[in-house]
């Protein structure tokens, strides 16, 4: 149970075992030496008959064998029978649901069920995957209830926008519309933008270039301010009271709303909600649900580029719809203001009728 035997000792150990004795083996790893889930393979192919595991591999110390990864290996590539073709393909859905309960962020790297174990990028590479997808994926997605990602970067071609806006269900075509969307994703990752991770900007993107209308609203002013107390002892700052004042136009209205919140991104993502839920409704279930900020050029100091990506999902959610967008500035709440507002527009995108008028590129 410490973790340390390598598969080869493991396969031995359990064969010798297994020929000494008619009682049923089990194989118990640990991952201490990363080789957890090996260690498994090992012991089944030397005969044991029970897997103890847990999904996800959560354990104490470096955990134990993941299950997500026996069982489809044990299925798939070792032809035992264990588990009907229909409950594997839920095995992805189990991970996010385990993930979601734990209160801990699903591994998008595991292999069979995280987010990238099917991603592919580079345009030859993407077309390549589409023609023959055996040469490139070792399983089928759906086996294992996944799905095949197209990640967009810097590196993508036409074929790969075209292939990730077939994944959105937006018919990009080869023409024009194909040719502005690698210009403009090449213009904004050479300022710091990166849509690997925030698919709801990437999509929000290529509708606005075929013309369709993304934005719902339009900010006229911004201004957030933040007023500490001091409290008697020394050094010891009171609590600070964060506000932001927002001007913004909702189908044609001007709005004028104020509201505080616990730090500026917080006070501004309280005020564009009260700015828009009385003509979206559909925005009331909405919640900001993750935020993050990396510092894009520290050599600059204070005066650095941060992008942020900032996830949202429905209070009524189990975790498995959520979308992310991104926003990249020298202010972090412009960054962050780009980000929480492409949260909303897509929401919207999906809930509310657009509406004619022009649409701005």
């Amino acid at each position: 149970t410490n973790g340390g035997t390598l598969p080869r000792e493991v396969h031995r150990i359990t064969e010798a075992v297994n020929e000494e004795t008619d009682a049923a083996l089990g194989i118990h790893a640990h991952d201490d030496g990363g080789c957890a889930t090996a260690n498994t393979l090992a012991a089944v192919r030397a005969g044991a008959r029970h897997v103890q595991g847990t999904i996800g591999g959560l354990g104490e110390r470096c955990g134990n064998a993941d299950l997500c990864s026996v069982v489809p290996n044990l299925q798939l590539k070792m032809d035992y029978d264990g588990v009907a073709p229909a409950k594997l393909s839920e095995v992805t859905d189990l991970a996010r649901f385990v993930s979601e309960v734990a209160n801990r962020d699903p591994d998008e790297n595991a292999p069979y069920v995280g987010r990238h174990a099917f991603a592919h990028k580079g345009g030859v590479h993407v077309s390549a995957v589409m023609k023959a997808p055996d040469a490139y994926e070792h399983v089928t997605p759906d086996a294992v209830g996944n799905k095949r990602h197209v990640l967009v970067s810097d590196l993508s071609g036409r074929s790969n926008v075209r292939h990730k806006a077939d994944e959105l269900g937006i018919e990009l075509g080869e023409g024009d519309a194909a040719r502005r969307a690698v210009e403009r994703i090449k213009e904004l990752e050479h300022l710091g933008y990166e849509f690997q991770g925030a698919d709801a900007s990437f999509e929000l993107l290529l509708r606005t270039i075929q013309g369709e209308t993304t934005h719902f609203f339009d900010r006229e002013r911004l201004r957030v301010r933040s007023e500490q107390d001091e409290i008697d002892a020394p050094y010891e700052p009171g609590t600070p009271c964060v506000e932001a004042t927002l001007v913004v136009t909702v189908r044609g209205e001007r709005q004028i709303v104020a509201a505080e919140g616990d730090g500026p991104v917080d006070a501004l993502s309280n005020a564009l909600s009260k700015a828009l839920n009385s003509f979206y409704p559909s925005l009331r279930d909405v919640r900001l649900s993750d935020y993050k900020v990396r510092v894009l050029t520290p050599q600059d100091g204070t005066a650095a580029s941060v992008r942020v990506l900032v996830e949202h999902r429905c209070t009524d959610d189990t975790g498995a719809d959520a979308w992310n967008t991104v926003g990249v500035s020298t202010n972090i709440l412009e960054a962050s203001w780009q980000a929480l507002a492409d949260g909303l527009r897509y929401r919207l995108l999906h809930t509310e009728a657009a509406t004619a008028g022009e649409v701005a590129v």
